[in-house]
């Protein structure tokens, strides 16, 4: 059995490197993709190992594993050199098992090859192909955004959830601001879920939360650059505390899906129209409390739009993003 290598820090990984794979694929009967990360660099290794198994999981001749060091330790340069090339041979030989061929479109790949005693089969040294690098990313995210493999682009991508009590315009900014971004929205799962606000269960509590968590996995399957939500689980929560007195019991990892890059609190100083679906407006002013010491119960930190004109809040949160995405 010819066993394949190919190497390399993916940090993002793109399409470059998804291409490299499956021309790597061609030369041998499995392949072993090492993704090595160094102690200085923010994205997790197993991260990345995950993005890359899972771009490939149909693919059972491709193994791939994770390999953390010290920078201290290893060379962490892009350069080509030999004596660089000759300490990372000697540790591909402790750490991995043997290999016939290694692919990479990389020019240190002929070094690192010769001295693992095998063959080395270049792809794409010039880029003619995929005209990218991962550094190319790093430095434009957005502008670069179609380069990125679908598997890493929910790393990448910034959620913003809009809050606040009932009628004051979230659902109405939350679809204006996808629009403008070209964002992926998930919608208010509670107004599906329970149709009279005066009137609901916890069950029902939990099932919004559940929508909502389907609708967020949903959108990272094809992850654009922003995530608009619309509410998020803390204003579910809010809901259990003011109308049962208590916080649902909701798995950490539900949370973890769920955290936003930016909260936006939409004030309640704008006027309220009962649509026969909502509480009252003494209610209404008592769930805005419920839900900003709900928000505060969470250690959650938001930034508050006041005023009354809609075209100004809009304004407001556009001004918010873009310094986000800054």
């Amino acid at each position: 059995m010819k066993r394949g290598l190919v190497f390399g820090k993916f940090l993002p990984f793109h399409k470059g490197h998804k291409a490299l794979i499956g021309f790597a694929l061609k030369y041998c009967d499995e392949l072993v993709v090492l993704v090595c990360g160094s102690d200085k660099e923010h994205i997790k290794t197993a991260t990345r190992v995950d993005w890359i198994k899972d771009t490939f999981k149909k693919n059972k001749r491709i193994i791939v594993q994770g390999f953390d060091y010290k920078e201290s330790e290893l060379p962490n340069t892009s350069e080509s050199s030999r004596i660089v090339s000759q300490l990372w041979a000697s540790k591909f030989r402790e750490i991995l098992p043997y290999c016939d061929v290694l692919v990479t479109s990389e020019k240190y790949g002929k070094y690192v090859a010769e001295y693992l005693d095998i063959k080395h089969i270049p792809y794409d040294e010039n880029r003619r192909k995929h005209n990218i690098s991962s550094s190319m990313i790093r430095r434009d995210v957005i502008g670069n955004w179609k380069y990125i493999a679908k598997a890493a682009r929910p790393y990448f991508q910034k959620k913003v959830v809009i809050l606040g009590t009932e009628s004051t315009g979230k659902s109405t900014l939350c679809n204006t601001l996808s629009h403008y971004f070209g964002a992926n929205l998930v919608t208010e799962a509670g107004r599906e879920i329970v149709e009279n606000s005066n009137e609901f269960t916890q069950k029902q509590l939990y099932k919004i939360i559940q929508e909502h968590t389907n609708q967020i996995k949903e959108a990272h399957k094809d992850a654009k650059p922003i995530m608009i939500m619309d509410t998020d689980i803390h204003i579910t929560q809010s809901y259990s505390k003011y109308a049962f007195g208590e916080y649902m019991d909701i798995d950490k990892s539900i949370y973890k899906l769920h955290h936003a890059d930016l909260y936006i609190y939409l004030s309640n100083d704008v006027p309220f129209v009962q649509d026969g679906t909502r509480m009252n407006l003494d209610m209404r002013n008592a769930l805005d409390k419920s839900h900003r010491q709900t928000l505060k119960d969470f250690h959650i930190h938001y930034h508050e739009i006041k005023g009354g004109k809609y075209g100004e809040r809009f304004n407001k949160a556009v001004k918010m993003i873009d310094a986000l995405m800054k």
